[in-house]
């Protein structure tokens, strides 16, 4: 089973390729996304990695969590479920 990556400390110039093939290093990248902010079309500077198993998984993290990559310092955990957020107020403003 795919095991999903928090990836932060991502430089804003990386892209979802170079990311992967950092990533492959460590065993099969099934997806890599870069989080961009919608207002502005940039990175937010984090992203998500997907590794094809939790042996790759604990791979990438032993590799690459506290690591220089071009420049900045990643944080690399197992990623952790997507929280329900409360509704927003949608007044006019």
């Amino acid at each position: 089973m795919a095991t999903k990556l928090y990836v932060g400390g991502i430089p804003y110039s990386t892209t979802e390729a170079a990311l992967s093939d950092l990533f492959s290093k460590a065993g099969a990248v099934s997806s890599a996304s870069i989080i961009i902010d919608r207002m502005t079309g940039r990175s937010k500077g984090f992203g998500f990695v997907e590794m094809g198993n939790d042996d790759e998984a604990q791979a990438a993290i032993n590799m690459y969590n506290g690591q220089d990559f071009e420049g900045r310092k990643l944080t690399v955990n197992v990623a952790r479920p997507l929280e329900p957020r409360a509704p927003r107020d949608r007044r006019p403003m």
